[in-house]
């Protein structure tokens, strides 16, 4: 993938993430979820930090994602546990768009 000047890269088109919901991704090296609140992208590690599993199959209840192994909840803007058993953060990473595309810088 071609990385801009600032460090980001195209992962997506807006047109793949339902509004209201999430496309698992590998960019990067890493597998990622980009979700889609009101127009809004997030994007965050696929990585539950109770116990690894992944949290691209869980469920969205406001800008929060529901792990479906432990139910434990993350921010999707921020990547904070909400709720135990988790309770580190999950990396989020900075996303901006460029028309149609969904572009992410990964640190």
């Amino acid at each position: 993938m071609q990385i801009d000047a600032a460090g980001f890269q195209k992962v997506a088109t807006i047109s793949q993430i339902p509004k209201g919901g999430k496309i698992t991704i590998e960019a990067n090296g890493l597998l990622v979820v980009l979700v889609n609140i009101d127009g809004d992208i997030y994007c965050l590690d696929d990585v539950c930090t109770h116990d690894g599993g992944t949290l691209g199959d869980g469920v969205l209840d406001d800008h929060c994602l529901i792990c479906p192994r432990h139910g434990a909840k993350f921010d999707v803007r921020t990547g904070d546990a909400i709720t135990m058993p988790a309770t580190e953060a999950t990396a989020t990473y900075e996303v901006k768009m460029d028309g149609e595309d969904v572009l992410v810088r990964f640190r």
